[in-house]
């Protein structure tokens, strides 16, 4: 009966969460400007790159595969690279600091036009730091989806999304939804006969 309570306040920690996102107007706002820049990013014939580190590497590699393959029906690939891939980190790790990881790809790939997605449960993380402050010089717009306060990275990018949560668990699984949500509503716009 214990582990069956400790499902039921997990549960209910995430519904809550979820309310006080469904509650905030400035929050939905920020998720519907986000859903322009995708949109805009890709009908300009621009790139879309995203970042983060652990969880949240895994969540911006799955989120560029549900562009360059598929999300619901089958539709032309989009354009969408998730920086980070093992020999690059590695390499660039190695020679220049963990730190440059991501804005070095994002120097030799990006271009005036594209859009940048960050992920930062914390807001504070340097090699996302950095790679904003490389999207900044390339011209190149940033979203930054964060928790808690929202850290540096609030105050950096261009569009700061803040998952009102304190805990790394409920930050990503607000983003994840964050992402699934906007992939299928740009697709909506941009492919409509697949829905």
């Amino acid at each position: 009966m214990e582990s069956l309570e400790h499902w039921k306040n997990a549960f209910s920690e995430a519904r809550v969460t979820l309310e006080k996102i469904l509650e905030s107007p400035p929050f939905m706002k920020r998720c519907e400007e986000f859903t322009d820049l995708l949109q805009e990013t890709f009908q300009s014939g621009g790139n879309v790159f995203s970042a983060g580190n652990g969880g949240s590497h895994c969540d911006a590699m799955h989120f560029a595969e549900e562009w360059t393959g598929r999300y619901r029906k089958n539709r032309r690939a989009m354009g969408a690279l998730a920086l980070g891939d093992p020999s690059h980190t590695t390499c660039v790790a190695n020679d220049f600091g963990f730190e440059s990881i991501f804005e070095r790809q994002l120097e030799g790939l990006g271009r005036k036009g594209d859009l940048l997605v960050v992920m930062s449960t914390s807001g504070n993380s340097e090699n996302i730091v950095r790679a904003v402050g490389k999207a900044k010089e390339l011209e190149i717009k940033s979203v930054g989806l964060l928790g808690r306060d929202g850290g540096k990275l609030s105050g950096l990018v261009d569009l700061p999304i803040i998952v009102p949560a304190q805990t790394a668990d409920r930050i990503q699984e607000v983003h994840i939804k964050i992402l699934h949500t906007v992939i299928e509503t740009v697709e909506r716009r941009l492919f409509p006969e697949n829905y």
